[in-house]
């Protein structure tokens, strides 16, 4: 068992005053959040506004400019990427390799990597695990990307765009295996600009600006306060 599973109190990601620049040019500015465990987050803006950013940060592949980022209460290291599952917008898989051979590398590098669970997940979408990377489409890589992430047994689920690239009757699936596979202790935060897609299994969402957040709040509240999905209420938000 993890020692972060001891304590429900402890918030599963929390930024402090979070900021990440790229010269001058912060895209991250004095970000403050708290996300509790139990939950799937959207994390919703327009390109550039610094969802990628945030999800790297939490993800430990990149440090700060000042304020800090926590994962289950501690600073990004070693322990916290064993917390982390992170699904990155582009694949880091070699087109060379078998899709077996993607459950090897999973199964090596990650101890809490359930492989019964992602072989089920792959049978169900027929995925052939003897065939290679190179020869299969780019939906299909993303959906074998999203079973190998959602098949460990984390706290933290960073997915960046996980249904941009497949068809739309593949992602109800996608969807129901993210709701699915992630424990009453863990949060997935997602990062899309489907959000219509995704609406019906949030509980909460983020919306970005500007490298800052202009709008937290959970679903149900928003839309009994604006009387709008979220959907809508981004349209409405991001108005031009």
């Amino acid at each position: 068992m993890n020692a972060y599973n001891e304590s429900a109190s402890i918030p599963i990601l929390t930024a402090n005053m979070l900021t990440k620049s790229y010269g001058s040019a912060p895209v991250l500015n004095c970000v403050n959040l708290t996300l509790p465990a139990g939950r799937i987050i959207g994390l919703l803006g327009p390109n550039g506004s610094g969802k990628t950013t945030l999800i790297k940060l939490a993800a430990g592949l990149l440090t700060p400019t000042s304020g800090e980022i926590l994962v289950c209460g501690r600073a990004p290291d070693e322990v916290t990427r064993g917390l982390v599952s992170y699904l990155p917008e582009r694949t880091y898989l070699s087109p060379s390799m078998r899709v077996s051979e993607t459950l090897d590398y999973f199964a090596d590098f990650y101890a809490d990597f359930d492989r019964v669970r992602a072989v089920d997940m792959m049978s169900r979408l027929g995925i052939d695990d003897s065939v290679r990377l190179r020869t299969l489409s780019k939906g299909t890589k993303e959906k074998l990307q999203l079973i190998l992430v959602m098949s460990r047994n984390a706290r933290l689920y960073l997915l960046d765009e996980p249904i941009g690239g497949v068809d739309p009757a593949a992602r109800e699936y996608i969807l129901s295996t993210i709701i699915s596979n992630y424990a009453s202790d863990s949060t997935v935060l997602i990062s899309t600009h489907l959000i219509s897609d995704i609406e019906a299994v949030l509980d909460e969402f983020l919306f970005l600006r500007n490298g800052g957040i202009v709008m937290q709040s959970t679903v149900d509240d928003a839309r009994e306060r604006y009387g709008m999905s979220v959907d809508a209420l981004f349209r409405e938000v991001y108005r031009c």
